[in-house]
């Protein structure tokens, strides 16, 4: 079954760097990629003008993305993708939005920031804005300069106090299943040991894990958030972060924390944010 994936750019290094490791996470699949570039026009008041302004911007971006698509044929060279350019004058967000509507996208890829050299807060200004908001299909995000590892590593951090259904695990058993990942279940608490809710949402998220190697990890709950996780995923040599975004989720949590405010959380793995 053909997987459909959409994959963000704003033709930035780190855009084509998110790009060469969606195409390398799903090289076995049988794929279609919908490559997204988002502008937004502003031109002056005088209409002609504004008309003609609004024209050269939109076929000056329509060629870059003809001319990206045609790179990525290049150096991608795999049968079993097919590639289709959106070109949107929506806000990213939701360019993405609709983008994943029309075309029952399954993911989507991009990096950590953009071009523009926005102030960063969690990742790039872009990049938050569509992971913090998002509840249509997975984020995947990448790293600046990050070269694709295979996930066999991957760490899915949670504080077990919401029961996980099957559905939502899907991309994080999808992607285990095509890597034979061993799995790292991060638990952050501030207690020693778990309290009978917690209990149970560990039995419940091991049973969906039953195939796949998984270890269950207490960490509590003395230092940043951000510094746990970070420090975990050097030591084990995790190459992809998973989480669930729901409210009051641990991605929530480290969002709000005063220092990610800024200057922001850098993961160094590839992130991937899974809505409720």
């Amino acid at each position: 079954m053909q997987k459909k994936i959409l994959l963000s750019t704003d033709f930035s290094d780190n855009a084509w760097n998110s790009i060469i490791y969606g195409l390398k996470l799903f090289s076995s699949e049988t794929c279609k990629f919908y490559i997204l570039h988002a502008i937004q026009i502003k031109s002056p008041t005088m209409s002609s003008f504004s008309n003609r302004f609004s024209k050269t911007v939109r076929e000056t971006a329509m060629n870059d993305l003809l001319d990206l698509k045609q790179m990525i044929e290049r150096v991608n060279a795999n049968a079993n993708h097919s590639f289709e350019i959106i070109l949107s004058t929506q806000k990213l967000k939701t360019a993405i939005e609709s983008a994943v509507k029309k075309h029952q996208i399954e993911m989507v890829v991009m990096g950590t920031k953009g071009a523009i050299g926005a102030k960063q807060v969690f990742f790039g200004s872009n990049t938050v804005s569509v992971i913090s908001k998002m509840r249509l299909c997975p984020i995947l995000t990448v790293p600046d300069n990050f070269e694709f590892v295979a996930p066999k590593q991957i760490v899915f951090p949670t504080d077990f106090n919401r029961f996980f259904d099957e559905k939502e695990l899907k991309p994080l058993i999808d992607i285990a299943n095509l890597y034979n990942s061993k799995i790292s279940i991060l638990h952050i608490n501030n207690e020693e040991y778990l309290n009978e809710v917690e209990k149970y949402n560990s039995k419940i998220l091991k049973s969906y894990l039953k195939e796949y190697e998984h270890t269950l990890y207490l960490i509590l709950n003395y230092t940043k958030k951000t510094e746990e996780v970070n420090n975990f995923i050097m030591d084990l040599k995790i190459n992809l972060l998973v989480l669930v975004n729901y409210k009051h989720s641990l991605i929530e949590k480290i969002i709000k924390e005063p220092i990610i405010k800024k200057i922001g959380f850098h993961p160094i793995v590839p992130f991937l944010v899974i809505p409720e």
